[in-house]
């Protein structure tokens, strides 16, 4: 039997998403939730057709299934629980030899060595964060970074 790898699809894009850490709420309301997702659709390009992850703690669950419909739902609660979720994802389901693109939906650090290592595989890395919660090692390792304004509706503020 021959082994022969998967090409890598350029045009794939992987959105993976801490709900909890973009509505700066460990227990998200619905009305946040929905902020967060409509906030997405209007700065990450396909974000309707991207494959997306979303993670968060068992308490946010409920609200963050109703308002990421069709989307991978992970639930892990405890301390960085929801970035352990999405970590797992990035270091253990071959997402470089899958995506071209994937765009990290969190500010936190703890993505940064994930990030780059995507980026050494030549995988086009965006972070999107809130204004004042994106963490300095994860805008360095990200090509692109988008931040979002926190104010009554999250708006995007730039590329």
């Amino acid at each position: 039997m021959a082994i022969t790898q998967i090409p890598k699809m350029n045009s794939r894009h992987l959105v993976l998403i801490d709900a909890e850490n973009l509505a700066d709420n460990p227990d998200p309301t619905p009305e946040e939730v929905e902020m967060v997702r409509e906030a997405l659709a209007v700065v990450v390009p396909d974000f309707a057709v991207a494959q997306r992850i979303v993670a968060c703690s068992h308490r946010a669950a409920r609200n963050v299934a109703f308002a990421f419909p069709g989307a991978r739902h992970l639930w892990r609660s405890g301390p960085n629980g929801a970035d352990l979720a999405l970590l797992d994802v990035l270091e253990n389901e071959d997402v470089d030899q899958r995506f071209g693109r994937v765009t990290i939906c969190s500010g936190d650090g703890i993505f940064a060595d994930s990030a780059a290592r995507l980026g050494a595989a030549n995988v086009d890395v965006t972070a999107v964060a809130l204004e004042g919660h994106l963490s300095a090692r994860l805008r360095l390792a990200a090509h692109h970074v988008v931040l979002l304004k926190k104010s009554v509706r999250l708006v995007a503020t730039g590329t």
